[in-house]
């Protein structure tokens, strides 16, 4: 994950203090448990890109043979891999 623990808990702190500040939103539950319900959606979002990465990783393993001898640049098939699985599945990066 690109993001300490210690940075997203501090995002989400930010996010639920400038919310509230504004009087965007009102909560009725304590602003901790809504700072640590932002926090898992932030990590479950990084996670799915992990999971993205690895199996685009997986998929030029088993590949890596014809990546190497058609001379293609790894990173850049990386990340055409990487584009065209998130766009089949919606997924914004």
């Amino acid at each position: 994950m690109r993001l300490r623990k210690e940075m997203i808990e501090y995002i989400s702190k930010r996010i639920v203090e400038s919310l509230v500040k504004r009087k965007m939103i009102e909560t009725e539950i304590e602003t901790e448990k809504l700072e640590g319900k932002i926090a898992q959606i932030i990590t479950d979002d990084l996670l799915v890109e992990d999971k993205l990465n690895e199996e685009v990783k997986e998929l030029l393993r088993k590949h890596i043979d014809d990546v190497y001898k058609g001379d293609i640049d790894y990173s850049k098939m990386f990340n055409m891999i990487k584009n065209k699985l998130a766009k089949e599945r919606g997924l914004i990066l």
